[in-house]
């Protein structure tokens, strides 16, 4: 999927994540073509995607890299070949798009800091009460509308045989 790869670096300079990253997508394309697949899935990159696409519109040989990305983590995750924090930011993610059926960023960061650096979630709690204060912070998520039908989807995708 990666071997047509010319190695212009368009994705790197399209990707808006790419200055935080440890190996930009490029260098990830070539540490894939080069063998060293366990760099890549260890790498904090694949959690740093934003999911924006800009890289895969702007590829001149067609490198579908945000899928490739995808496909990564998945592997990732898979054999425990990953990067904790970033691996722990997605779980937390699940968790909570799985339970409201979208992101409650307080929920979010709690589940992410309980299961890193709990010291960092008792740090927040002054600016998190602040903010509460003004009414710039829900305790607690809203779920949407019709959660047990995105569930019941959810769970029907994940099913195996079904295509996902």
């Amino acid at each position: 999927m990666v071997a047509p790869c010319i190695q212009c670096g368009t994705c790197t300079a399209s990707c808006p994540a790419s200055h935080a990253m440890d190996l930009s997508p490029r260098r990830i394309v070539a540490a894939l073509r080069a063998g060293q697949r366990d760099t890549v899935l260890s790498s904090r990159s694949l959690w740093l995607c934003a999911s924006c696409y800009a890289c895969v519109v702007r590829c001149p040989s067609g490198i579908p890299f945000t899928d490739v990305a995808y496909a990564l983590k998945r592997e990732a995750a898979r054999t425990g070949v990953d990067d904790r924090r970033g691996s722990a930011l997605a779980r937390a993610f699940v968790r909570v798009a799985d339970r409201l059926g979208r992101s409650a960023e307080t929920e979010l960061l709690l589940r992410y800091w309980l299961s890193t650096n709990p010291l960092r979630a008792i740090a927040a709690l002054p600016l998190a009460f602040r903010l509460w204060r003004r009414g710039r912070l829900s305790l607690f998520g809203r779920g949407i509308v019709g959660r047990q039908d995105l569930q019941r989807m959810m769970a029907a995708l994940e099913r195996p045989g079904s295509g996902a």
